[in-house]
């Protein structure tokens, strides 16, 4: 059930997502019909690099499920849950990328290049120790295995990874705006969203599978192993090599052109790092904005237990990390058709009020997911799941999707409506970055305090609580085990619980009151920048 990360990532825009400020002079030019003859390998070219971007985000996304299965603390998850920020901060350096190039070389090319090489580097370096940083490899001296989790070093490594794919998706949004004619421009969301979404499947779901020996025997193997078809230390040098091979093509071989009306590129405003760092200053002082930012800030806290946890308490019940990755497969079909279904519903002039509608909806859902995971541990024994439990698991996670998506779709829809089209780029990209960072603060809070929430008790010793890693070890080497007398899991969800309702209340009438406001109320106050022809 753990919310999927990546969906907000992709649909980020960086300052430079629409070119900042197009000045499109009527509605003919900017419904142009789209003519694809010349761009085919352009729209190719841009599809792999945002599947290239999609492999480091799905990477991240299983290291959490490998730790659990090699005994992590939910403070360790928490601690990990950093390295998913850089995608939430991007805004902060996004200006940087899209001011700062070497012209000679291509102005998003500048950037491309360099980030894609130290991906591949970062995925190259992590292959030689990523066992050993994961508890999974025997120590030299003594042969023993060594079961240390280097949980520090991972969330480092793997923030460094997201920061590059972060800054790479500022430069290759930017660059589709020219890569392509202007009546194609469209389809670079289409390429963004689809290519992230395989990117992430090779790097979450694809490696999931064949790192699993239960589903390598199960479904491509003849002769059972012990191991799975691949590990993280193959994967990770594999995916380094292509990151490498596939850069130096495009730095060889695809020439950054410039703007040129030629291909309809227009006119537009575009602001220099002082300027777009001042232009978010004077967004973010506007009232409406200050109200938008706390509700962005603090609607998804309510559900944060269940999107954090939920996943991670399941294979601590038995339920194969595999499977549980698995469950995205089918999927995949109702992601790609349910915000367009949605869509309709959400192009008027109040779409927040599916947002509102949803909201209960999910949080039903959230306790019947608390549910399934109460009753897992008398389902699941000896990691046998059988076929029923999956279906209804399949089933709560699809309805949670179809409620998420719809609150989604909405405050995008809504985003786009209250955007001031003259600086719409930074505009959009200020909000969304919010909403992202208003899902990841409450994912890290909640991992950090299941620990601090749950209670335990040694079953030989009475007076042993198993506080810390010692006591453990002191139980463990009686003959005993610490057994879980109060989760803290189903405290956050109680208590999410209690925040969601209380939320719903005062969010429901200020979200209906910025509904409300004219636009012009939105507007922002306009500087003169320089004209650029794109």
């Amino acid at each position: 059930m753990s919310n999927r990360r990546k969906k907000a990532n992709s649909d980020q825009r960086s300052v430079s997502d629409q070119e900042t400020l197009l000045a499109v002079p009527d509605d003919e030019e900017r419904h142009e019909k789209s003519d694809l003859r010349g761009d085919w390998g352009n729209i190719a070219i841009l599809f792999f690099l945002y599947l290239l971007q999609g492999i480091p985000i799905g990477l991240a996304s299983a290291i959490p499920m490998l730790l659990q299965n090699r005994g992590a603390s939910y403070k360790q998850q928490a601690e990990f849950s950093f390295a998913h920020w850089p995608f939430s901060l991007k805004l902060l350096w996004a200006p940087i990328v899209d001011s700062l190039f070497w012209k000679r070389f291509g102005r998003r090319k500048s950037w491309l290049i360099p980030t894609q090489y130290l991906i591949g580097i970062f995925m190259l370096i992590l292959s030689l120790h990523v066992d050993r940083w994961l508890g999974a490899e025997t120590n030299g001296s003594s042969g023993d295995p060594d079961h240390t989790l280097h949980i520090p070093l991972l969330t480092g490594i793997f923030f460094m990874l997201n920061f590059l794919a972060a800054t790479q998706d500022i430069a290759v949004d930017g660059w589709a705006l020219t890569m392509l004619k202007r009546c194609n421009v469209g389809h670079a969301s289409t390429c963004n969203s689809v290519g992230q979404t395989a990117g992430y499947f090779l790097g979450y779901v694809a490696f999931m599978a064949l790192e699993s020996a239960e589903f390598c025997n199960s479904y491509l193997r003849s002769v059972p192993a012990d191991e799975g078809l691949v590990n993280l230390s193959g994967y990770l040098w594999f995916w380094g090599f292509v990151f490498l091979a596939t850069t130096t093509l495009v730095a060889l071989f695809k020439r950054e052109a410039a703007p040129s009306i030629e291909r309809g590129h227009e006119e537009h405003l575009e602001l220099d790092i002082k300027q777009t760092y001042r232009l978010l200053v004077d967004i973010i002082r506007m009232k409406p904005i200050l109200l938008l930012v706390a509700i962005l800030l603090t609607a998804k806290a309510g559900f944060a237990a269940c999107d954090a946890v939920t996943s991670l308490k399941l294979i601590d019940a038995g339920v194969p990390k595999d499977k549980l990755a698995l469950l995205v497969v089918p999927l995949v079909p109702l992601q790609i058709i349910l915000p367009l279904a949605i869509s309709k519903y959400t192009a008027g002039a109040r779409p927040m009020e599916v947002y509102l509608k949803a909201i209960p909806y999910r949080i039903v859902l959230t306790i019947v997911a608390a549910g399934i995971v109460w009753i897992t541990p008398a389902i699941v024994r000896d990691h046998h799941v059988p076929y029923y439990y999956y279906l209804l698991l399949l089933t709560n996670y699809g309805l949670y999707q179809i409620a998420l998506y719809s609150m989604f779709v909405a405050v995008m829809a809504f985003f786009a409506r209250i955007s001031d089209p003259a600086v719409g780029g930074t505009y959009m990209t200020l909000l969304n970055t919010l909403s992202n960072l208003g899902g990841n603060w409450p994912t890290t809070v909640v991992l950090w305090l299941v620990d601090y929430l749950t209670w335990r008790r040694c079953s030989i010793d009475g007076s042993n609580d198993c506080a810390d890693s010692a006591q453990k070890t002191v139980c463990t080497e009686a003959g005993g085990n610490c057994g879980i007398i109060v989760d803290g899991y189903y405290i956050e969800i109680f208590v999410c619980l209690l925040y969601g309702l209380v939320w719903y209340r005062w969010g429901c009438r200020k979200i209906r009151y910025l509904q409300e406001l004219p636009l012009k109320a939105w507007r922002v106050a306009r500087r003169a920048p320089r004209v650029h022809s794109s």
